[in-house]
């Protein structure tokens, strides 16, 4: 099946992270530098493009006209472990990852495309610990990503803490999803973890703050099936413009 936009390969020879990141962007059909575009950028990027049809929902939605025009991000991981060392809160290399996405992946992106060059111009996306590393960095720098997409985050006393402690929040707008089956769900590490409970505690405590969030209960466990289904209701409320 052919696509309304195109995909293009971009590379970074990150100095923080000491290895080539690709950046695969999907720009919609009639993408033009005379109009400004909102940003997604995705972690777990391969997978939103082939589990979570990223490409498939902005061609629709674009045709459709029922979300303002975006420009998708695709940012991908080598393994399973270097995941979980780029994304997870206590992660070996989080700091340098998160340093990558604001001091080069953002400058790159504003550079290259035609973008709001702000905030509330870039949303970070996420499923399990790309969500958690999504909603970290938003909530550490609000100023330069205005919006998250989590699905079914990872959720400790860290990431508790940091969304506890977190200043300037009144800018961001969360989207939150989990379902209602990730009683018992298997992390990196081969452990079996609870996530939704501690998705419930995160949701008490960001009703409390100054934040613009959505919450979501689904009926699904910890798979792409689930996040796949609900994505395109998650980029409807990020980037209706309503």
């Amino acid at each position: 099946m052919g696509r309304d936009g195109s995909m293009t390969e971009y590379t970074i020879n990150s100095q923080y992270l000491d290895e080539e990141m690709t950046l695969r962007v999907y720009t919609p059909n009639n993408f033009s530098p005379l109009y400004k575009y909102h940003f997604c950028i995705m972690q777990d990027g391969n997978d939103y493009y082939s589990m979570g049809r990223a490409a498939t929902l902005s061609d629709k939605l674009h045709k459709e006209e029922r979300i303002e025009r975006t420009i998708f991000i695709g940012i991908h991981y080598k393994d399973k472990y270097d995941r979980r060392e780029k994304y997870h809160p206590d992660g070996s290399r989080q700091g340098d990852y998160v340093n990558f996405l604001i001091r080069e992946v953002v400058p790159f992106l504003d550079e290259q495309l035609p973008g709001y060059t702000m905030g509330r111009g870039r949303t970070l996306a996420g499923d399990s610990l790309a969500g958690t590393l999504a909603l970290m960095t938003a909530v550490k720098f609000p100023n330069i990503f205005g919006n998250v997409i989590m699905q079914s985050p990872y959720v400790d006393e860290h990431v508790l803490e940091v969304v506890d402690t977190g200043r300037e929040l009144s800018s961001l707008t969360i989207d939150h999803t989990i379902g209602l089956e990730e009683t018992d769900v298997v992390t990196t590490t081969g452990e079996q973890m609870d996530f939704l409970e501690p998705n419930q505690k995160l949701r008490d405590l960001l009703q409390q703050k100054p934040v613009s969030y959505t919450y979501h209960e689904l009926d699904g466990g910890h798979t792409w099936g689930s996040w796949q289904k609900d994505f395109e209701r998650a980029l409807l409320n990020i980037f209706s413009g309503e």
